[in-house]
């Protein structure tokens, strides 16, 4: 029933989801996004706020906050945005699936054709002098690494963006292709998001083989 066999060598885009802890270079991606006709972008937190700025005026247009469209709060301090059924029904279904259009329209669900995301900065929290296991334990993203890999499963319709040094030629792509991501390009971008997510949580496993209980549960008051 999910076996895919028929795809689209361009995909037009026209919803896309930015949700980046790393903030650098959105003025390069975000206007020639929102100049796709009938795009909208869906944000979170700080990210939106960025948005709204670069955005200015057209903000109203095409700008719309994750928590609007999923019904759902963001949860104190962040925690939880982006984990909801709407946003990977967006991004796991696929088009030509029948069943897949009857659960879009059971709960009015956008297909999501691009993934703009980067993670919370946990090496170089984790490395930062005075650094102890809780600023470490609080810097492991679990939303963002959820939405990259599921773009990037889904690379035969969605471009997965983690890399702001990719902005620059997402740009060209778009501007050369009216508004369209080709195939070659997803796989690419699905790829590195692959790659992305693997050394990620490398680096985590890696942070908690190298202490001692004694030295994870240090910062805390452990009640009994």
């Amino acid at each position: 029933m999910n076996r895919v066999e028929r795809i689209d060598e361009y995909v037009r885009v026209r919803r896309v989801l930015i949700s980046v802890s790393d903030k650098s270079e959105l003025e390069t991606l975000v206007p020639t996004l929102a100049s796709c006709e009938d795009l909208i972008i869906y944000s979170t937190g700080g990210t939106y706020e960025r948005v709204a700025t670069i955005l200015g005026d057209q903000a109203s247009d095409s700008l719309r906050q994750v928590s609007d469209y999923t019904g759902q709060p963001e949860m104190q301090g962040g925690l939880v945005k982006t984990l909801d059924f709407r946003i990977y029904l967006g991004l796991l279904s696929e088009p030509y699936n029948e069943a897949h259009a009857d659960d879009r329209a059971r709960l009015d669900a956008d297909l999501i054709d691009m993934v703009v995301v980067n993670l919370y900065p946990f090496r170089s929290v984790a490395s930062r002098s005075g650094a102890d296991p809780e600023d470490a334990r609080s810097n492991i993203d679990i939303g963002g690494p959820c939405m990259l890999r599921a773009a990037a499963k889904s690379y035969l319709r969605v471009a997965t963006v983690c890399d702001p040094g990719d902005y620059g030629s997402i740009v060209d792509e778009i501007s050369n292709n009216d508004g369209h991501i080709r195939l070659e390009t997803r796989f690419r971008l699905a790829q590195k998001a692959f790659g992305h997510t693997a050394q990620y949580d490398r680096a985590i496993a890696d942070y908690l083989s190298e202490r001692s209980f004694e030295d994870a549960i240090a910062p805390y008051e452990v009640i009994t």
